[in-house]
């Protein structure tokens, strides 16, 4: 099998690694950083329009992925927009939010957008996790993570080592589907 060769748009450097070690060998994942506008809609519209703009700009093959975390209570909010709900109100906040209702269910979903070029409609792969906000744990350098415990386990997704939460993410998940939809581009 041959490599398939990509550019994921993202400036987060812990995120690029771990795609990198759930995608394997036979991606050549570059990234580049770009400043896009923040779309509103739901994960997949989202999705669909920031790899559109990439695509466009990278003029070349990318992905791009968008992370939501939904509370249940909450008719699914923030989903798409956790990482302004975190940076406003951090960790504590997100807890908060859920204060007075009876239901911390949440669930973590990942949609990672794939383009081959400028002008092409974007496949889309999404990966679910369900699980319940509880207050941080584990180190605070990742985003959400701390407050994420998924369903099953009884740590948090920060609280993780890596190779765990590699193997059971969202975005793991999400990336399953990627990586069998690209071997299968590679091996026809």
């Amino acid at each position: 099998m041959s490599l398939k060769k990509l550019v994921f748009v993202t400036g987060n450097k812990n995120k690029l690694l771990e795609v990198q070690q759930i995608l394997g060998p036979h991606v050549d994942l570059h990234n580049v950083k770009l400043d896009l506008p923040e779309f509103q809609g739901t994960t997949q519209d989202v999705a669909r329009e920031k790899c559109k703009m990439a695509a466009d700009i990278v003029k070349g093959p990318v992905i791009t992925e968008d992370t939501s975390l939904g509370f249940n209570a909450l008719n699914g909010l923030p989903g798409p927009y956790i990482k302004w709900f975190l940076e406003g109100v951090g960790h504590t906040g997100l807890n908060k939010m859920l204060d007075g209702f009876d239901d911390r269910s949440a669930f973590a979903l990942c949609t990672f957008a794939l383009s081959e070029g400028p002008g092409t409609e974007p496949i889309l792969f999404e990966g679910r996790n369900d699980g319940t906000i509880v207050t941080a744990r584990g180190p605070t350098n990742f985003g959400w993570d701390p407050v994420f415990l998924p369903n099953g386990y009884e740590s948090t997704y920060a609280e993780m080592d890596k190779e765990t939460k590699n193997a059971i993410s969202h975005r793991s998940r999400a990336l399953a589907k990627l990586r069998a939809y690209l071997e299968k581009e590679v091996s026809a």
